[in-house]
């Protein structure tokens, strides 16, 4: 499995925000490319910096999923008001969820 770690920075998020408001839109997104396994997006209030997190079966799928990853990706930035300040590619050694 490979990961995509996008970091994005922005004005604080205030208490009240809701932060899945375009949860549906961005999942509906990713979710018909070949080799998408999952999505997280971590927000920190205070700061406004949040990342996101996309899982992906292996690197080939990663990498051609990069042009869709591109647009989304700003596209988010740009609704949310945040700039995007990184994405690194990685493969998972391990992960645990516990449910």
């Amino acid at each position: 499995m490979f990961a995509r770690l996008s970091r994005y920075e922005g004005s604080p998020v205030p208490p009240e925000g809701d932060l899945s408001a375009h949860a549906e839109t961005i999942v509906q997104q990713v979710r018909g490319l070949p080799g998408f396994l999952g999505v997280y997006w971590l927000v920190d209030r205070a700061t406004g910096k949040a990342v996101s997190l996309t899982l992906w079966e292996d690197e080939e799928t990663m990498r051609a999923s990069e042009e869709n990853a591109d647009r989304i990706r700003v596209d988010t930035a740009r609704r949310e008001g945040q700039r995007i300040v990184s994405v690194d590619r990685y493969e998972v050694g391990f992960g645990h969820v516990e449910t």
